[in-house]
């Protein structure tokens, strides 16, 4: 592993455990270069997958780009991130699973919502607001709507 600090590709763990949902393996490493220490998180990947977005343009799916998306909708939320991260992971577990190595932004975009819904309302409305391209108020009334209508 190369250290992020000054680049050396001589680095040792000092130290390996599973993540709290056991999703992953949390390693601390040193760098013998400079002595930076860092963690890397080792996890396991059924298949490489590709994302087919909007535009038809294919790019590499990216784990870390859909917890971030997540997270920008969850922000200043009361959501434990063990939960966020159960969720991303179950998401990634779904998708691996399909048997198909190319997945729609679309699809991914549905199951983030699913996820959201049941995670927290107002989570979901904003991420909705981004993933459905709202472009005036209403759109915000209609989605309430939908939530209202499913609580009854």
């Amino acid at each position: 592993m190369r250290c992020p600090y000054c680049g050396c590709d001589e680095t040792q763990v000092k130290d390996s455990r599973p993540t709290e949902d056991n999703t992953a393996i949390r390693r601390r490493r040193v760098c013998n270069g400079c002595g930076g220490r860092f963690t890397t998180f080792e996890r396991v990947q059924l298949r490489e997958l590709s994302v087919i977005k909007r535009t038809g343009r294919r790019v590499p799916f990216d784990r870390d780009k859909l917890m971030r998306s997540v997270q920008v909708s969850l922000r200043k939320r009361p959501v434990e991130p063990e939960r966020t991260e159960r969720m991303v992971s179950g998401i990634v577990r779904q998708l691996e699973s399909q048997g198909d190595s190319e997945v729609s932004a679309e699809q991914i975009g549905t199951l983030v919502m699913e996820g959201l819904k049941s995670l927290d309302d107002i989570a979901y409305i904003r991420f909705a607001s981004v993933y459905r391209n709202f472009a005036e108020a209403k759109d915000f009334s209609d989605v309430l709507d939908e939530l209202s209508s499913e609580d009854e």
